[in-house]
Formats: structure tokens, sequence, C-alpha cells
């Protein structure tokens, strides 16, 4: 063993020797010295670990352990929160390898400083490269390294609030009219990020528009967003833009509008994705499935009027925002498996699997089927599962599982390589496990992230008396439902605007 796994293994001693004491016979002095000290320790190894993570990406030791990337093995190894933020903490602060070899000075040898003496914390470094990523790149280099040397030394004693504050004025010295930034500096900061769903499914969008989107954008809300626009609690409202309205009835919608105005602007960019989605904006097909909302939901959920469906590209619709939109459009049922004239089989014919079958592989799985992976199915490819392609695998639907594209490139024969195989029996049974090519090997692992509504109620008993319909199409679908389901494991609703997929 070499010293370095010597000291971590007297280390995670030590930790266990501290973490047993208590600070109860000192003063508190002491005891207020000790928490010092201790998260002084603390900022210290962010900066060793940092180090750490370096050498892991120099020599690609993550693929020893099962990762595609890096970033992966931040996230599910080190179990890192923000694995892109720490990446530019560690790219900012450790010294880098040049295009020839030699190893270059950090390019925050202030902060770095500060972060291995523990003087400052990771929300700190975080702070300070934030504001130095608003610097225009119009500044010279000189001007960068003394911006870094005042915003290190802020560090050591604001918090990381205070430091984005300094930052705003150290900016406006650095540029004081404006003149330096150019185009460069906004496409840079560009970004518009899409949260996670809350517990009302909810999402919350942020963004930072350059000076065309955002001008683009109030010519949209001044024209969708009007007073009586494309408001969805008024059935009388004109949709589209106003251009295109009544005069009348839209005076009568806008007498009716009691909407703010971040309301109408919610409404507009609704209405305004919904004529991109319905008018052919989005082309025909991305990755073998139409660009529409196509979602996935049980008979019981139907039937129940209750429950999540879950959207091919990933996010949760409540079951009554279904039948909504399904109310929009004409359905027709199309039934797979022997009960249609689809061909879900191919064998060598073709590689790329077909709309039908990418449709009954969601329904399966809903997203990647690596264990652990949380892509959405809409970012997916059809995976040979039994049998590689290269090696004689079949297009057939019982033959492939959906995999995101690092994934799918990580399947191979090499040690570092996954190998994927049909589960036999459990909850799991039929569908495609992974594991990796270890002797001994070890345990198929199938990917639950996507399914853990299904994994919750698979031993809850069905409702035998379902509660009366509460709206004509669901009447419709439920009857339907009960018509079909006898005679094929897989049924697919399809609206020509609104899809819906159905596992049964």
């Amino acid at each position: 063993m070499s010293d370095l796994v010597t000291k971590y293994a007297a280390l995670q001693s030590l930790v266990a020797e501290i973490a047993a004491e208590t600070a109860d016979a000192h003063d508190v002095e002491t005891v207020a010295q000790l928490a010092i000290d201790h998260h002084t320790v603390v900022r210290q190894f962010e900066s060793i670990g940092n180090q750490r993570i370096l050498e892991v990406s120099d020599r690609d030791a993550h693929r020893a352990v099962g990762c595609v990337t890096v970033s992966e093995f931040l996230q599910t190894k080190l179990r890192i929160t923000h694995p892109k933020k720490r990446l530019q903490a560690v790219q900012a602060l450790e010294p880098m390898h040049a295009m020839t070899g030699e190893k270059l000075p950090p390019v925050c040898p202030n902060t770095a400083r500060e972060l291995a003496a523990g003087t400052i914390g990771p929300d700190h470094v975080h702070a300070v490269l934030d504001v130095l990523a608003k610097i225009p790149a119009a500044v010279d280099a000189e001007q960068r390294a003394r911006a870094e040397q005042t915003l290190a030394e802020f560090a050591t004693t604001l918090t990381p609030r205070e430091i984005g504050a300094a930052g705003v004025r150290l900016l406006a010295h650095l540029d004081p009219d404006g003149q330096l930034t150019d185009d460069r500096d906004r496409a840079r900061n560009r970004k518009l990020n899409l949260g996670c769903q809350d517990s009302q499914l909810m999402s919350k969008l942020t963004a930072t528009l350059d000076p065309i989107t955002r001008a683009l954008f109030d010519v949209v809300v001044a024209k969708w967003a009007a007073p009586g626009m494309n408001n969805p609690d008024d059935d009388q409202s004109p949709k589209g833009d106003h251009g295109d309205a009544d005069p009348e009835l839209l005076k009568e919608a806008a007498d009716r509008d009691y909407r703010s105005q971040s309301q109408r602007n919610h409404d507009a960019f609704k209405a305004l994705l919904e004529a991109a989605v319905n008018g052919g904006l989005l082309g025909g097909s991305h990755r073998g499935l139409p660009p529409q909302i196509i979602v996935s939901i049980t008979d019981a959920q139907l039937r129940e009027h209750a429950g999540v469906a879950r959207t091919v590209a990933g996010s949760d619709l409540p079951i009554s925002d279904v039948v909504k939109l399904a109310a929009d459009a004409q359905p027709h049922l199309a039934v797979f498996s022997d009960v249609t004239n689809e061909p879900l089989f191919f064998g060598r014919n073709r590689r790329l699997a077909s709309q039908a079958q990418r449709l009954m592989a969601f329904a399966q799985y809903k997203g990647c089927s690596k264990d652990d992976c949380m892509t959405p199915f809409a970012h997916t490819e059809m995976h040979h599962a039994e049998a590689d392609w290269a090696d004689g695998g079949l297009t057939d639907s019982p033959h492939v599982a959906p995999a995101c594209g690092r994934h799918n490139r990580a399947v191979g024969s090499e040690p570092h390589q996954w190998s994927t195989e049909k589960i036999t029996e459990g909850p799991d049974r039929g569908r495609y496990g992974w594991r990796r090519n270890t002797d001994p090997p070890e345990k198929l692992r199938a990917n639950h992230l996507h399914r853990i509504d299904e994994l919750l109620h698979q031993d809850s008993p069905d409702i035998v008396e379902p509660p009366p319909p509460v709206s004509d199409i669901e009447h419709q679908l439920a009857h339907l439902a009960a018509e079909r389901l006898p005679r094929a494991p897989r049924i697919d609703i399809v609206w020509p605007r609104w899809p819906i997929t159905w596992a049964a």
C-alpha cells in the first residue's frame, strides 16, 4: 500500500475517533475554537479534493469504477450535488496541463491559495468565479489578474452574497461606460434554465437573454399577452395574437380578464409553444417519435382520474391535464402486438427502431434503461440490448432498450465497459438490466428512477368499482380501455396533436 493510501486509512480512523468524542469537558472558548478549526479543515479538504478530482480526470480513473464521464463520477461516486460547478472550480484553481504537456499555473492562484488555507469555502469560490465570468473579454490580462486578487481578498472577510455585491462595483470600475462589453461577452453569458418540477408539478424558468432575444420576447408579450388574449380560464378568449382577433370580442374578453401581467406573460408563452408544436415548426420526427406531447398512463389511472402521467421528455402531467389535452382533438386507437398490422419485429432488415417500437419502449422504460441515469426517453437512442448490431443483434422490440448516448456507447467487452441482459424474475422481469464487466460478474441492475410510482404501487389492489367519469372524453377512453385491454398487452391512444402512449 502506498503512503497516501495508508494516510487516508489513518485519517478515516481518526475521524471515527473524533466523532465518538464530545467537547463537554472544555470551556466555551475552546468549544468555539474547535468549531472554527473543524470548518477550516473541511475547507482545506475541499482543496485537496479538487486535486484528487483532477488526478481522476487526467488518468481516466473514472472508467475503473464504471463511470463513462468525470461528471458522472462526481455525481454518482462522490455524490456531489452540482458536478458542473465543481469541475469549473477544479479547472480554475488547479494547475492544468497545456496541449504540449507542461503544467500551467492556476487561472485563479489567489483564490486557490485561500481555499487551500481554509480561509474561504466552496461557496466563496463559486461567487468569485461568477464575478470573473462577467468581466468583458476586452479587459487585459493584468487587470483581470488584479481583479481576481482583489476578490480573493474580499472572500476572506465577506459572505458569498457580499462578494457578488462587491463584484458589481468592481465590474463598474473595469468598464464604467459599458463600452468594453461586446457580443462575445453577451454570447458567453446567455442562458435559459428550466428547474425541476416541485410538489405541485410547477417549474421555475430562469434566463439571461441577449438583447435580440429580449426584443423578440417583448414583441411576443405585446401581442400575445395583451389583456383578454390567450386566457385559459375564458373559453371565449381569442387565441394567437390580437391582430387576428375580432375587436369587439377582444374588448369583452379584456373586461373579463383579471390576470396579472406575469400570468398573461406565462399564458402567452404557453400559447406560443402550442403554436410551435401544433403548427409543424418542430418537423415530423425527433429520435423516431413525433415532436409532440407523448405521455404514458395506465388504464387504472384513467378510470380513477387520479395520478401522474410521465411525458416522453421526462416531465409529469396530472391526469386531469391529460384529459384536457385529449379533449382538444379527435382520438383514434392504435393497438400494438398481435392486434395491429404495425410491424414490431424487423430482424436484420433495418438497424433503427420504428416509431411504434420506440412508443413501446417508452411505455415500458420511461427513460434510459441504465441504472441511476436520469435522462428522459426523448433524449435516448434505441440500444440493441440482447446483442449489439455489429454482433448480429436484431432490431426487434423484445431485444432493444432505450439508452442515452453516453451509456449506449459505454457498452462493450472491455473491463471498464458495460453489458446488458434481460432480467428474468422480480419486479423488473422482462426489462433489460446493466452490469459492469467484472469478475465475478455484478448483479444486473434496472433503472427505477423513471418508474418510482409503479414500484410503490405494484402490490396495491386494483379498485373494482371506478368512480363515475368526469367528462365525455374520459368516458369514451374508459370504454375503449375496457373493450380493448383483454386483447392486447400494449395500447397506444394517439391524438393528432396530443399523442398519449398508454401502458396497460
